[in-house]
């Protein structure tokens, strides 16, 4: 059965011998662009285009029209790369139409040898684009995907080249562009009707003159083995063809690569903890955490999207049926009724199947992954903080909590975010529904919202080595004092939290003090101009029960702060109640939306960029009883204290 996708939407691929069928409707050029661990593509070279069909495992057509196939075979790909992008575009200079939107949504299609459609996707939604990436096909765990892309270019090839090339080179996807758009002109000025055959073997021309004949052609050298074999094509003579790139004519084929890890048929592979693309296993994990972000949002989407098509089915179903009155009044009506809630059903249970399939293969990847997570990137429960040493250089991500979505509560992605922090967090201590929907009790809600700053502040120490981050409190009526207490019993703050109108101000001045300084010289560059004594570490202001105890230039100050400090190090948390802060009307609205709002219970108020999902987001809560994070914080102390000798 043909899997329909949406955009977005990823399938299964249950072999490496493929074909691409492209309808359009009117002539239009496909072809092909490969890309490495990285996902971009490092050369002209890495593109199969009209004037350079062919690589090893890819052929395109070297004309223009409504429809195309391209032969693929994922296992004769070059061993470097990692994901086949399916390019289509409108050829320039034929008068034709120029933009997508004038002519049919093109349709793609991936079969198998036999001609078996395995999934389809139509593009809808392009206007003025005139280049697309169709489909994407990839490797993950050991095992080859397809995604329904479906990313359109206004501006043309120039700019899909400029955006697929590695280091975004303008200039070369213009030249790459020109160099398909002459292709295309040289083969339209090739083509010819085809000419028919007569009795005597010769060939008779429709009202035009023979052609002269052509000169013997050299012999060429063979081309790369086993593509031929592959896909059993000849040219219109008998003859082969030689299907090898010309840059690669005198060079080795590459040899095969190793073979992946196999499933049982029908099963997915058994995923593996850092399967994804990076330099180190740090950044594989983040990257497969993120795309574990991604798979979870695009199946969830096309599960509602299915379940909405089979809803508005069902309603139109209802519709035409019972637009009879007649029909409403007997049994007809009964039986229309049941034959579209049984064709909802049957819908809604195939989309449920896939979604099924795809967490149970999202489950056993949270299961790998999870406990391979080094410090930054675990919950608080993990077994790596029990042996948890100061790291020596900061790392690239830090886990800020869970995300999950109502249809599968069990399946909890870790929220990464980068360091250092470039947004600010607003740790929301207001009123909030409890887990019965009722309102929570405000100062339990308050107390959650501080333990849950703690539990930030504590990854932050915990992430940075000994020595490079430094943390500011500001307490002006003392109500975190015993939430604080655990970092000021280990020493680990730049001071004692500021109390009062003067506290805030002592603070507020000196970060705004260093801002300005480190603005100045890094602007002018002066940085060695820079005191002796300024602290040149990251810096995070804490600020509790926000706005009590700020004045206007508090305000003005903790404003400023939060538009420029970022740049120059200095990170800024709050924990407020938005609603107290509403005396300061539109002053503080730009400060709301700046930060990143993260609740002290779960909360359903972050969307996705891709589909907009809502979800739920999850604090980092500590174990009951457990006193992780006060060992945490020791053992940072402790090696501040080593470094300060």
């Amino acid at each position: 059965m043909t899997a329909e996708l949406v955009r977005g939407q990823n399938h299964p691929l249950p072999g490496t011998r493929l074909e691409i069928r492209i309808s359009a409707g009117k002539p239009i050029m496909a072809g092909a662009a490969l890309s490495d661990e990285q996902g971009r593509t490092p050369g002209p070279a890495w593109v199969v285009h009209p004037g350079a069909p062919a690589l090893p495992g890819i052929e395109v057509s070297q004309q223009v029209a409504a429809d195309h196939r391209l032969a693929v075979d994922l296992a004769a790909l070059p061993e470097e790369a990692h994901r086949l992008s399916v390019l289509l575009a409108l050829p320039t200079g034929t008068g034709g139409p120029t933009r997508f939107g004038a002519l049919p949504a093109p349709r793609a299609a991936v079969t198998a040898l036999d001609g078996s459609e395995i999934v389809g996707y139509t593009v809808t939604g392009l206007d003025s684009e005139s280049a697309v990436v169709v489909l994407e096909l990839y490797r993950r765990q050991g095992a080859w995907k397809v995604r329904a892309v479906g990313q359109g270019y206004a501006g043309g090839l120039a700019a899909l080249f400029a955006d697929l090339l590695t280091g975004r080179d303008a200039a070369e996807g213009r030249r790459l562009a020109d160099r398909v758009a002459d292709a295309v002109a040289a083969g339209q000025a090739r083509s010819v009707a085809q000419p028919r055959v007569t009795s005597d073997g010769s060939a008779a021309t429709q009202g035009r003159p023979a052609a002269p004949q052509s000169r013997p052609t050299p012999p060429r050298e063979p081309a790369d083995p086993g593509v031929e074999e592959q896909y059993g094509l000849q040219d219109a003579g008998g003859g082969s063809v030689d299907y090898s790139h010309p840059a690669r004519r005198r060079t080795a084929p590459l040899p095969p690569p190793p073979p992946a890890p196999t499933a049982p048929p029908g099963q997915p592979a058994a995923p593996v903890a850092g399967d994804a693309t990076g330099w180190s296993m740090e950044e594989r994990l983040y990257n497969q955490v993120w795309g574990m972000f991604e798979d979870l949002a695009r199946t969830t989407a096309a599960y509602r999207s299915a379940v909405d098509f089979a809803d508005q089915r069902r309603d139109r179903e209802l519709d035409a049926a019972l637009a009879d009155p007649r029909a409403r009044l007997g049994g007809q009506g009964d039986a229309a009724r049941e034959a579209a809630g049984a064709r909802h059903a049957d819908l809604v249970d195939r989309a449920r199947s896939v979604l099924d399939r795809d967490l149970a293969q999202l489950r056993a990847e949270s299961e790998v992954v999870e406990p391979a997570l080094p410090p930054a990137f675990a919950r608080w429960d993990s077994p790596v903080w029990q042996d948890f040493r100061v790291p020596m250089e900061m790392p690239m991500a830090l886990r800020l909590g869970d995300l999950r979505l109502p249809e599968c509560a069990d399946v909890r992605i870790p929220m990464l975010v980068r360091l250092p922090l470039e947004r600010g967090i607003w740790i929301d201590s207001g009123r909030a529904p409890s887990a019965g929907g009722v309102l929570a009790d405000p100062d339990e809600v308050r107390r959650l919202a501080l333990g849950t700053a703690v539990a930030h502040v504590a990854r932050l120490l915990a992430a940075y080595p000994a020595g490079e981050f430094a943390v500011h409190v500001i307490d002006p009526a003392g109500s975190g004092t015993r939430a604080f207490a655990p970092l000021v019993a280990a020493g680990v703050l730049a001071g004692p939290p500021g109390a009062g109108p003067a506290g805030v101000a002592r603070v507020l001045g000196a970060l705004t003090q260093r801002v300005d300084l480190l603005q100045m010289a890094f602007r002018g560059g002066a940085a060695d101009a820079l005191p002796p004594d300024l602290d040149s570490v990251e810096q995070l202001l804490v600020v509790n029960d926000f706005p009590h105890g700020f004045d206007d230039r508090a305000v003005t100050q903790l404003r400023y702060l939060a538009d420029e400090g970022p740049a120059v190090g200095v990170h800024l948390m709050l924990v407020a109640d938005r609603e107290d802060a509403a005396g300061y009307g539109p002053l503080l609205d730009p400060l709301w939306r700046a930060l990143l709002r993260l609740p002290p219970v779960s909360d359903d108020h972050l969307a996705d960029p891709w589909v907009g999902h809502a979800w739920t987001y999850e604090p980092p809560w500590t174990p009951s009883g457990s006193r992780v994070l006060e060992r945490v914080v020791e053992r940072v102390a402790t090696a501040r204290r080593e470094w300060n000798r």
